[in-house]
């Protein structure tokens, strides 16, 4: 290695991402449910009294869509245009029966989280155990999830707005042991690298961005949600199975993920595996 390269090495590992808070703006949510009457009513207050959080922060304007106000994707679509919300507050598999199998989210959710730019609010079906155990249950404890968190000012800000004060934020990375695994293997099969110390240091080196991330995240935080509690995950592993530990050890109320990606049409990276295995848990799709 030169001396050029050893010095531009040190002043890269010196630079820090800083969080950068920004206000989130939600004027108003709109609440979708695929039953009428009773039902729609009750849905619609579980959820307004889980989000009354955001009552906290603006004048929100509230409105419910019940399941005979739609009966296509295109018919939802078009609501949402018309309405324009801040936030889509919904559950999974609407209009649909596929809520007995954990294998999908159901077509209009899918969409919604697709097509528009809205954030969508998914809570658990109405019919599964999971939604009747969130009665009295408010946002306290907020994770957010991400498969690079380094930068992610605009997750971190809509996680924050959505935790209770007095709560805490849980700031998750989880580095993959499976991919980590594969590019060690290469490097130990050239010569010229020491591979045991290459190990240790890219492992060090991928744990200390999202650290140092975190940290800065604290900073702004303490200035523009001083109410909150934020706390660092930052770990290895098996995404799924380190993710439902760290949602079961820390009493997760809400998981805040991005699902857009600009280079394909599908979910972002981790959102849809983690969206259909995490089913206990509503999940705030950005």
């Amino acid at each position: 290695m030169t001396r050029v390269d050893q010095f531009e090495s040190v002043f890269r590992s010196a630079t820090r991402t800083v969080f950068e808070p920004e206000p989130v703006e939600i004027d108003s949510v709109l609440i979708v449910s695929d039953s009428d009457g009773s039902a729609s009513e009750e849905f619609a207050a579980r959820s307004r009294s889980f989000l009354n959080i955001l009552d906290q922060h603006e004048n929100l304007r509230w409105v419910t869509v019940s399941g005979s106000d739609f009966l296509t994707v295109p018919d939802l679509l078009d609501r949402v245009e018309t309405e324009r919300p801040g936030l889509i507050c919904t559950h999974r598999h609407l209009h649909s029966e596929s809520w007995r199998w954990p294998y999908t989210l159901g077509e209009y959710v899918d969409v919604l989280t697709q097509v528009t730019t809205t954030p969508v609010l998914v809570m658990p079906h109405p019919e599964r155990p999971e939604f009747q155990e969130l009665a009295g249950r408010r946002p306290r404890s907020v994770m957010a999830i991400t498969d690079h968190l380094t930068g992610d000012n605009r997750l971190v800000n809509y996680a924050a707005h959505v935790t209770q004060p007095g709560g805490r934020l849980l700031l998750s990375h989880v580095e993959d042991d499976a991919i980590f695994e594969r590019y060690m293997e290469v490097i130990a099969k050239i010569s010229g690298i020491d591979t045991d110390l290459a190990r240790q240091e890219i492992k060090d080196r991928l744990l200390k961005d999202p650290h140092d991330y975190i940290e800065s995240c604290k900073e702004g935080l303490a200035r523009s949600a001083p109410e909150i509690t934020v706390e660092a995950m930052v770990t290895s592993g098996h995404h799924i199975r380190v993710y439902r530990r760290l949602i079961e050890e820390h009493e997760v109320d809400l998981l805040v993920m991005n699902t857009k990606d600009e280079d394909q049409l599908a979910m972002h990276g981790l959102a849809y595996p983690l969206a259909i295995e995490l089913r206990a848990v509503p999940l705030l799709m950005l």
